[in-house]
């Protein structure tokens, strides 16, 4: 089961407790709830003498959802885990359609301004906004929890380290090929490409085979690109037959098979493209940061025989992985990146024309437009309890985004602001 996390009076972090211990400490008035996402309590009194254990936060970061955990590598437990969301492709859509509409607005006979583009020069390094916003949420993060939780290291999945010869720099031939993770890399891109089914019989949790598309015996290489994924018995069955002549009979299914070998993953180049960006920012943590391979990774997660999440895929990142994670419970909590809103002085239709005026001020009544709020409401026709986001309206009349949907008009009398607005949507 998830821990809840702990700061003393002073802000320092504590071990993670029990949730029915904070429980405790509630009822008897002893600590009080500092914040809601994650889940942190504060104690009242100080406690000097309480020892701290160390945590190390692991990291799988994916181009559209991010692993993140805290594991005690002295016991395995596995106290704190999260799944955490990207928006990295809503902003090059947004990106996209702001273009065009620029480009638009130029090319007809309006007053506009010229295009700027040789004003605009890229520093060493740059990355597009799409590919930065997943950085900057793991490193918003990060930070979050080093100030809730004792932590004193970082393992992130990047790149696979040649092990094999750092323990034997004479290791050559077949033996070098056929180490422990051999195979693990090219069989992880494939799973992820073909979609972890067999793509002859479309059966799925089969145990499953690198197959040509091209066999060998037909001039097939051992390039990415003509490999594919099948159980043994299509493999069998197929044996040394061109997969034209195989699913002759099946013209729709070749279709996609072949286009599917072509097609490039989108999401592997935004990895591949942010994977070192992200370690020189956690490096500026100034704590310990240890990278792994997704081979590895996979090595073991197959080794203690558990299931492919984001979350447990992060536990299992780098060589410091303990033999026995204890993972029985956890229940991660879902977090999803929303942005802090639009700097538009006014919004547009399709076409790119004004058409309402946005309010200057963020914030009426002390609420602003994505603050998680707490309303109960005792009489009339709403009513009941609802948690949920709020979109704020100047007149005091504002509406919650509930699980259930959207309640409109509650006033703001009635509202108590339970976690502020920082960009994310949450839940369990």
């Amino acid at each position: 089961m998830s821990k809840v996390l702990v700061i003393d009076s002073n802000f320092r972090p504590l071990n993670p407790i029990h949730q029915a211990q904070a429980r405790q400490l509630l009822r008897n008035q002893k600590a009080a709830v500092f914040r809601q996402y994650p889940f942190t309590i504060i104690l009242k009194e100080l406690h000097p003498d309480l020892t701290v254990s160390p945590l190390r936060i692991k990291l799988d970061p994916g181009a559209k959802t991010t692993g993140i955990v805290l594991v005690n590598d002295s016991t395995g437990e596995v106290v704190f885990a999260a799944e955490l969301q990207h928006r990295g492709f809503a902003i090059r859509d947004a990106l996209t359609s702001r273009r065009q509409l620029r480009r638009g607005r130029r090319a007809r006979k309006t007053r506009y301004r010229q295009p700027r583009f040789d004003n605009r020069n890229r520093f060493d390094g740059w990355l597009a906004p799409s590919l930065m916003s997943r950085v900057y949420n793991i490193e918003t993060w990060v930070k979050k929890l080093i100030k809730f939780a004792p932590i004193s290291a970082i393992s992130q999945e990047l790149v696979k380290f040649d092990t094999q010869l750092m323990q034997n720099p004479e290791i050559t031939g077949a033996l070098y090929q056929q180490g422990t993770l051999f195979g693990y890399e090219t069989r992880q891109y494939l799973l992820e490409k073909f979609g972890r089914n067999c793509v002859y019989c479309c059966k799925p949790n089969l145990p499953l085979q690198v197959e040509h598309i091209v066999p060998r015996a037909k001039g097939g290489s051992n390039r990415i690109s003509n490999l594919t994924l099948s159980c043994e018995k299509c493999n069998q069955k197929k044996g040394t037959k061109d997969v034209k002549d195989f699913l002759k009979k099946e013209p729709e299914k070749l279709k996609k098979i072949l286009a599917l070998s072509k097609k490039p993953l989108v999401d592997t180049a935004a990895i591949n493209t942010t994977r070192f960006k992200l370690l020189e920012t956690l490096k500026t943590t100034g704590l310990p940061v240890e990278t792994g391979s997704g081979g590895l990774t996979k090595f073991n997660r197959t080794k203690q025989e558990l299931n492919k999440t984001h979350w447990i895929d992060a536990a299992c990142v780098g060589d410091s992985t303990p033999e026995k994670l204890k993972t029985r419970g956890v229940k991660p909590l879902l977090i999803q990146a929303t942005g802090h809103g639009s700097r538009q002085s006014c919004r547009t239709n399709k076409f790119g024309f004004p058409i309402r005026y946005v309010p200057r001020n963020k914030i009426h009544f002390g609420f602003q437009t994505g603050d998680i709020v707490k309303a109960i409401i005792k009489t009339g026709k709403k009513i009941g309890e609802y948690v949920g986001k709020v979109a704020i309206r100047t007149s005091g009349s504002f509406n919650i985004s509930t699980k259930k949907g959207c309640v409109q008009g509650i006033s703001h009398k009635l509202c108590k602001r339970i976690h502020g607005k920082d960009g994310y949507n949450y839940a369990n």
